[in-house]
């Protein structure tokens, strides 16, 4: 992890992801929580983690513009935007208009605008880093997201239950402001640019990702030799779009896609379920006074924090075979999601899901790490994205059924579902031979 952070564009990019992160985490904890509050009914829980999550399936669409656009612009605009949208919500408080309704229009903008903005972070890194250094990389992403996850999490629980869920959208308002200013600091390399990662960043010569040559104050327009060219058109939004398909298409990623689209809808089942669990679960009388959004807070961290501590983990298995990781992972995730279901107490629950986290944080970098070594690194955006996209499609899907199904049976019975997909995945991967024998994530290959 130490050599990607002497690369002086991935420290800027690291902490605004961070800080992004943190504001996201923020604003996906206080909605869930608000909307519970507002109607103490799960379904409502249920649909708005459906239309929060539902622009996930639809990331494939930002593929072809985040390896166009310059990833700089991108970030810093995105950011700026979500802190005007997300500012309605305190003002809408303030004024006494504040409504379920709104809540669900606001949540799903956001998490539209963030379809472009974790596709553009994803594309940079290979631009700026070697293939030997993604894992690490993906790993210090991983702790930014899971790490900074569980202490906004965590925080955000607490701030819930002392002032309320709109005080974290106001603080929302602050962190997306920070990281547009972050991010208009970062330099990254075009796509079609050659970088030598033995060169000091700070050279007189330093390709942007504008596809221009910074030379003593002076732009140029080079191709990757070097040379004086026009800027070429690359192709139609749509020929772009074919071209990642295609290079899906027939490769390992297509059935770890498959296995994601199971695990991703068992997580969106549990995201839903998870406020009303909260409130129903046992807590012992010294931790009484916390409240009901203090359980959902320590809960949210809890699961965090397991993918944090596996996502440090990660470069401790990153030479592994990423197929028998799976199995062990997988199985173990599921024998301790369901123990902490079982135990049915707070404390107990809470650091058993910790522990079930860990084995998937661990996987999660990864198979972002693969996904990203594997295509050529012009494809990155959009294969990324298309992988990314299809994955997460089942989310929301998985949201509003946990929703409907929390409601109908209990909250419990909509939370086994991770446990059980952990196993169904475990199983999976062992019957399935091309899965099963995947190498470490920096020697897979779609040649």
């Amino acid at each position: 992890m130490r050599g990607v952070l002497r690369n002086r564009t991935f420290r800027r990019l690291f902490a605004g992801r961070v800080i992004t992160n943190i504001g996201d985490s923020f604003y996906f904890v206080a909605a869930m929580w608000l909307v519970y509050s507002l109607t103490n009914d799960p379904v409502y829980t249920g649909i708005a983690g459906f239309v929060t999550m539902a622009p996930q399936a639809f990331q494939f669409l930002a593929g072809p513009l985040v390896d166009r656009w310059s990833i700089r612009r991108t970030l810093v605009s995105t950011q700026l935007i979500q802190a005007v949208v997300v500012s309605s919500i305190p003002i809408a408080y303030v004024f006494g208009f504040l409504t379920v309704e709104l809540i669900l229009v606001v949540m799903p903008v956001l998490s539209a605008l963030n379809q472009l903005v974790y596709p553009a972070q994803i594309a940079a890194l290979p631009r700026i880093l070697d293939d030997e250094e993604l894992v690490a990389a993906n790993s210090l992403f991983s702790v930014a997201y899971q790490g900074f996850e569980m202490v906004a999490n965590g925080i955000g629980g607490v701030l819930i239950g002392l002032f309320g869920a709109v005080a974290l959208f106001a603080l929302d308002v602050i962190t997306f402001g920070i990281a547009a200013i972050v991010f208009a600091t970062v330099s990254i390399p075009s796509a079609n640019m050659l970088t030598n990662d033995d060169q000091p960043e700070d050279t007189s010569t330093l390709a942007n990702d504008e596809g221009q040559v910074e030379n003593g104050g002076d732009s140029l327009v080079t191709d990757g030799d070097g040379t004086h060219t026009e800027t070429e058109d690359s192709g139609s939004y749509l020929i772009r779009m074919r071209e990642g398909v295609s290079v899906l298409r027939g490769t390992f990623l297509v059935p770890l896609l498959a296995g994601a689209v199971v695990a991703n809808f068992s997580v969106g089942m549990m995201l839903a379920a998870t406020p009303a669990y909260a409130d129903s679960l046992a807590v012992p009388i010294v931790l009484s006074q916390i409240g009901a959004a203090g359980t959902y807070g320590i809960l949210m961290g809890s699961i965090a924090a397991g993918s944090f501590v596996g996502a440090i983990a990660t470069n401790l298995v990153a030479n592994r075979p990423l197929g028998r990781s799976a199995i062990v992972g997988y199985t173990l995730a599921g024998v301790l999601w369901s123990g902490a279901l079982l135990a049915d107490w707070l404390p107990l629950t809470a650091l058993l899901f910790a522990l079930a986290n860990i084995p998937i944080g661990i996987l999660s970098v990864q198979v972002a790490a693969a996904v990203q070594s594997a295509p050529p690194a012009e494809m990155v955006g959009r294969v990324s994205s298309i992988h990314g996209s299809a994955s997460a499609s089942m989310v929301p899907i998985g949201s509003l059924t946990g929703g409907v199904f929390a409601g109908w049976f209990s909250p419990q019975a909509a939370m086994a579902a991770l446990g059980f997909a952990a196993f169904s995945l475990a199983l999976y991967v062992l019957m399935n031979p091309e899965l099963r024998e995947l190498p470490s994530p920096g020697r897979v290959t779609i040649d």
